[in-house]
């Protein structure tokens, strides 16, 4: 291996390196600060219980003639529906739970999608915010200026509890009634010419539903000056896939302002974001599932958005997710504010149809502007033309690597030759290492090693940035398999989930730096990459002056492998497993290329380069007068 390609793979691992070390410097805060925000919610709920807040579950009303929680939750009363059943609304895609106590999606379950479950275990259909760990309210003001929320108060409706959307869109009204005035109390009658409604409206063959608040004749209940509501969206989104820490470390809450930038609150550690201008949408977003609120017309005019990192040791809850969107009605008699809810998976392609940047949630190097483009418009179109051939997914991601070893052909070959052009030359650079054998002499040495090399034709960075323009392509598969949720739960060999790692022994405890388990396609990816290094050392390495330099580099070439498998060890396994195919199609290429080139042929042809007179650029002799005034310098010093 020589010296350019060695650079270009310590890069590589630079890169990765310095990745690792910057996220294990951010994870050391993560601990303080969910025990400040816990410590902050402990003392909230201890104030609220010094001034005397009432428990929902009490139906006695209070003493003070201050209207309190509970005389609402009495003004919005109904017995009849005050228990814990749902409405329930099916359709092809998914089963829906709306709460009655507070009208909202309380969970929703998603059809032909499971959960992850052990090798040989029964299958158990995904729910999201499965246990109810998910809730929604309109925080209002009444005419005396108490503040209470919707989501503590039962919602009826005049259908059945249960719906089937069947072909044609289906529509569930859940109206929240007042019980009607009288002499300044709350009669036990219902006024049923005055209510808050929620309108939900589903397709049979889509995971995004309208959603729908409107304001019919609330005039006489509501403060009449207060036009602007805030909806406050608390959620608890929990684990279903098989490697929790992963899955927790990319939860958190994406958004899209008014600019139509789609950005997201710190995803490993708990962050807190206040906005003043508006926003379009806001999602609570795991690993392949997303639950994501969009406005329709107007906008959320401002609000807040906070994301609490969990312990390890809850590894059940992913991340606390809330956030408080504000908005307007303006006529409290005949308003509304239109919205839609998605809840379903966070497939790139799949969130693309809405036109609402939603798959911009899903990872793929957004950040980086070739690591996008390479993924969008290269790796997943041909990844879906694959996928539409009915082919295992092991399959697809071997006849994508060959593709891209084919498109990188031309800079595999060009790294190649000049690797083979610096090894022809491996007799005269032996001769100018034994005429400058002195360290002082280095500067020499160097100068007489680039003449060598102009006067034959050689670029010593011919064989470095053709590898550098590769690193783009390595990295955005790093972020392309993890990502892809058509990897999610497909098996291929001994790997029974390709969206992670591919565990053959799990140890039982965890062994720092490396995991609780043993992943195989990341051993033979490591396996490979040693004897890669080894026989290209033999077969294309050229000499070298320095024995310690050479010593040294050896080192750190067979150093990496064994990094990669401590790193990789816990990746997905359709990564690992394309790494290795990567790594033995170029072993492969290498081969093919060393019988294609006639070295003998390419040292005549260099030694035929010698013996023509090299013009120099402008560039050429000013670097030579440069060096020239360097040494004349230098020796008015001595």
């Amino acid at each position: 291996m020589d010296k350019n390609t060695v650079i270009g793979l310590l890069l590589i691992f630079g890169l990765f390196l310095g990745f690792s070390f910057y996220q294990s410097n951010r994870n050391k805060k993560i601990r303080e600060e969910q025990e400040e925000m816990m410590a902050q919610e402990a003392a909230k709920q201890k104030q609220e219980q010094e001034t005397g807040t009432l428990s929902l579950a009490e139906d006695t009303l209070a003493a003070e003639p201050v209207t309190t929680e509970n005389d609402f939750v009495k003004a919005f009363s109904n017995p009849q529906v005050a228990n814990d059943d749902d409405y329930v609304v099916e359709t092809e895609k998914a089963i829906y739970k709306f709460s009655k106590k507070g009208g909202y999606l309380k969970s929703a379950i998603l059809k032909d999608v499971y959960r992850y479950t052990p090798k040989d275990s029964a299958k158990k259909q995904l729910e999201l915010f499965e246990g109810g760990s998910n809730e929604m309210g309109i925080n209002l003001m009444l005419r005396d200026q108490t503040e209470i929320s919707t989501k503590d108060c039962y919602f009826v409706s005049d259908k059945d509890d249960t719906l089937v959307v069947n072909g044609k869109n289906t529509t569930l009204i859940l109206r929240l009634y007042p019980n009607q005035k009288g002499d300044s109390v709350q009669c036990d009658m219902l006024d049923n010419t005055s209510y808050i409604e929620y309108i939900y409206t589903f397709k049979n063959d889509d995971y995004k539903f309208g959603f729908k608040v409107r304001f019919v004749n609330m005039e006489q209940y509501l403060y009449a000056n207060k036009h602007d509501y805030t909806l406050t969206w608390a959620a608890q989104p929990k684990s279903v896939e098989k490697n929790y820490d992963y899955e927790k470390n990319i939860t958190s809450i994406y958004y899209m302002d008014n600019v139509n930038d789609v950005n997201n609150l710190d995803e490993r550690k708990t962050d807190k974001k206040d906005f003043t201008s508006p926003l379009k949408w806001v999602s609570f977003k795991q690993q392949f599932f997303t639950t994501c609120l969009i406005v329709d017309d107007e906008p959320f005019q401002s609000g807040s958005l906070a994301v609490t990192a969990m312990d390890k040791e809850e590894n059940v809850v992913l991340k606390d997710c809330e956030a408080n969107l504000d908005f307007e009605i303006a006529d409290l008699n005949k308003g509304d504010f239109g919205m839609s809810m998605y809840v379903g998976p966070n497939q790139y392609k799949l969130l693309k149809t809405y036109g609402l940047k939603l798959e911009r949630q899903v990872p793929l190097g957004w950040g980086f502007f070739l690591l996008h483009w390479i993924n969008r418009f290269i790796i997943i179109p041909i990844f879906n033309w694959l996928e539409s051939y009915g082919m295992t997914y092991g399959l697809i991601i071997l006849i994508l690597t060959i593709f891209i070893k084919i498109v990188v052909l031309p800079v595999s070959y060009k790294t190649y030759m000049s690797s083979a052009k610096m090894r022809a030359l491996k007799p005269e650079i032996e001769v100018i290492n034994a005429r400058y054998p002195k360290e002082e002499d280095m500067m020499k040495k160097q100068q007489a090693t680039m003449s060598l090399y102009r006067s034959a034709g050689v670029s010593p960075a011919g064989g470095c940035v053709p590898m550098l323009l590769q690193m783009p392509i390595l990295i955005a598969m790093y972020r392309f398999f993890p990502a892809a949720y058509e990897l999610r739960q497909q098996s291929f060999l001994w790997a029974e989930d390709l969206s992670t790692y591919d565990s053959i022994w799990d140890f039982g405890h965890n062994i720092p730096l490396y995991g609780d388990h043993m992943s195989l396609f990341t051993i033979l990816m490591t396996i490979a990459t040693i004897v890669y290094t080894w026989l290209n050392n033999k077969l294309m390495s050229p000499a070298q002056g320095n024995k310690d330099q050479q010593r040294m580099m050896n080192i750190m070439m067979y150093m990496m492998p064994i990094m990669f498998l401590f790193m990789f060890n816990n990746f997905a396994s359709a990564l690992t497993y394309y790494y290795l195919l990567f790594n033995l199609a170029t072993f492969l290429q290498m081969f093919i290329f060393r019988l294609a080139v006639n070295e003998d042929k390419l040292r005549a042809k260099l030694q035929e380069n010698m013996k023509k007179p090299v013009k120099k650029s402008k560039w050429q002799l000013k670097m030579e007068e440069m060096q020239k005034q360097q040494a004349q310098m230098m020796k008015n010093r001595k």
